[in-house]
């Protein structure tokens, strides 16, 4: 019933206001054709332009009518409606036009472009706040700014082209009515009756109007970006002074590093946004079926920290470690990856965090081979000088793959090659690693799971429905063929593997109907330890644990069993979450440090 009454208002509503206003003293029967027309004419169009262009496919169905959907429903056809009248007024010669040249030509031009602008700074705004998020996913503004401070080579996609192509392009666009209005504002409205002819409306009135909902525009668009954004916090972080770092961090110094007799090998597998929640409910992930049997079948062999009780959990993401770069400092370094107001560029003078030390610089110093290994382009987040300055790693990207013929030089898949090419040419490398005569660390990144959907290949089954569950699922399959090949070889026995996410996935689709309750935690596994853990359920930690977690993985003693902001995972000591409670940790690591900007980011720490 409510559906019906809508329509039959719509028609009889403008039958009115056409019949008393535009047609004055119309007959009954004019009044009956125009109740007809006006019903049958924008009650079609307003379904029509909901299904075929705003995609509302149920926009017929009754219940939709007892929703928030009928009020947009009687808006959209009263826009419909009032197009329908000016026609009329019109055509039957009420609504009249005459040409008005402009009093202050400069005034008004000056005018127009403050309309002009005010009106595409606030759709821009709009657009590329929307844009960011499904580009880049639900990341901080922080990382955004760190990977225009650092290199950017490397990318999957054109930034620039796709920023082009989405919020410019569509601020532009929307943008073309108030154009088009300025454009053609000429003219005073005039509405004509049977006596005399009136001013309706003066073209200054609407040009002060146009200024008025531009200044709308502007104020709910940059309002609007902002709180998507959260570029407020990130504000208020910069001009704050948080102790936190600085009252906490161990120095490798400090804690007294005392490497074993026989120095064990590690292997560290980044695997791309690789989650507990791909597990099954019952192991604690959220599927109904389980996503990753292979790894959480291999989590026996191993040890895995846990943030519940459950067999599977993980780490709790926190502030500076929810992109690749970041999760690789965060567990290299045991800091979280900051963005200084006017700190250094991150890769592209040289430089990554100089004064901080990383698991490559202890291991360099004790005469280990390093090789790093991607299949994108090192040199996007500025990899490359993270890794050849902080323990000199041998480089094996994208560049070095095409440059030593092992791809074709115009070679790219996905970031450059996909994770069939990586796992094969990791068996060569570690091969050859393993002969050196030294003790080796090599590490990698998947990439195949990065959003959005990731890169399905073309060897993977494809059992689920979903692209992005297929392409989880081959990427289980493959890691864990890749560390069977491992634990087949002699130099197993005195090397410590360590698997973890890089970080939660920022696929949106996929977890949209994700109950918001829910933890989404990485996966993480320790393969062949030198030691023995005092409790593996019911930690709470963070990604920067693992960096003196993998040190005692490899039988390293550390003194008070802390390094960086980490704490072993192997110790009893408690973490900093643990004893600090999560909120806190978060919130003092959100808020700037000078200590950090000083001690980590300053450029002079590399002199």
């Amino acid at each position: 019933m409510i559906q019906y009454a809508i329509y039959l208002a719509a028609g009889l509503i403008f039958t009115a206001l056409d019949c008393i206003f535009i047609r004055h003293k119309a007959s009954i029967f004019k009044w009956i054709t125009s109740f007809f027309f006006y019903t049958i004419f924008i009650n079609f169009s307003t379904i029509g332009i909901l299904i075929l262009y705003l995609h509302k496919p149920n926009s017929l169905a009754s219940k939709l009518y007892q929703t928030s959907f009928a009020l947009k429903y009687v808006v959209l056809a009263c826009i419909v409606g009032i197009i329908l009248l000016v026609i009329q007024a019109i055509l039957s010669r009420r609504l009249q036009f005459e040409y008005q040249a402009p009093k202050r030509a400069w005034t008004d031009s000056i005018t127009n472009f403050i309309i002009l602008l005010f009106t595409v700074i606030g759709l821009l705004a709009i657009f590329f706040a929307d844009w960011f998020i499904d580009f880049f996913g639900n990341i901080t503004p922080e990382q955004f700014l760190f990977n225009l401070n650092s290199p950017i080579k490397g990318t999957s996609d054109d930034m620039t082209g796709a920023m082009i192509k989405g919020p410019i392009l569509k601020a532009v666009f929307y943008s073309l009515p108030i154009l088009f209005l300025i454009a053609f504002n000429r003219f005073n409205f005039q509405w004509a009756t049977v006596e005399n002819i009136k001013m309706f409306i003066k073209r200054s009135t609407i040009r002060f109007c146009l200024l008025i909902v531009a200044t709308a525009v502007l104020i709910s668009g940059l309002y609007y970006g902002s709180n998507k954004l959260k570029l407020r916090e990130v504000y208020q972080a910069y001009n704050q002074d948080s102790k936190y770092i600085e009252n906490n961090y161990v120095t490798d110094s400090k804690a007294q590093l005392k490497f074993p007799e026989k120095k064990r090998n590690l292997i560290h597998i980044y695997l791309e946004s690789m989650e507990n929640s791909y597990a099954s409910k019952d192991l604690g992930g959220y599927m109904d079926e389980n996503l990753i049997p292979n790894l959480t079948k291999l989590s026996d062999e191993g040890v895995h920290f846990s943030n519940t009780d459950k067999s599977l959990g993980g780490p709790q993401q926190i502030y500076g470690s929810g992109w690749s770069v970041a999760g690789m400092v965060n567990m290299g370094m045991g800091i979280p990856l900051k963005i200084p107001m006017n700190g250094n560029s991150y890769g592209k003078s040289g430089y990554f965090l100089p004064g901080a030390v990383g698991i490559g610089d202890i291991l360099h110093k004790e005469g280990y081979n390093q090789t790093i290994m991607f299949g994108a382009d090192a040199d996007f987040g500025g990899l490359t000088t993270y890794f050849t300055t902080h323990g000199h790693y041998k480089i094996f990207d994208v560049k070095y793959a095409r440059k030593q013929k092992l791809i074709p030089k115009d070679y790219n898949v996905w970031w450059g090659f996909e994770d069939d090419k990586l796992y094969k040419f990791a068996k060569d490398e570690i091969t050859r690693l393993s002969k050196e005569g030294k003790p080796f660390n090599f590490t990698m990144e998947t990439a195949d799971t990065h959003f959005p959907d990731g890169y399905l290949s073309k060897n993977a089954p494809t059992p689920h429905k979903n692209q992005y569950a297929n392409v989880i699922s081959y990427s289980d399959e493959e890691a864990v063929k890749f560390i069977k090949w491992i634990q087949a070889k002699p130099f197993y026995d005195n090397t410590t593997i360590v698997i973890t996410g890089d970080h939660r996935s920022m696929d949106k689709k996929f977890f949209k109907d994700f109950n918001p309750k829910y933890n989404r935690t990485v996966f993480n596994l320790i393969l062949n330890p030198a030691v023995k853990p005092n409790k593996t359920t019911d930690r709470q930690y963070a990604p920067l644990d693992f960096y003196p977690t993998t040190l005692s993985a490899m039988g390293v003693e550390i003194k008070g069993h802390r390094l960086g902001l980490g704490t072993d995972l192997f110790s009893k000591e408690p973490t900093l979450i643990e004893r600090d409670g999560f909120k806190k940790f978060d919130k003092e690591l959100s808020i700037r440090s000078n200590y950090y900007d000083k001690e980590f980011v300053s450029e002079k720490q590399a002199k």
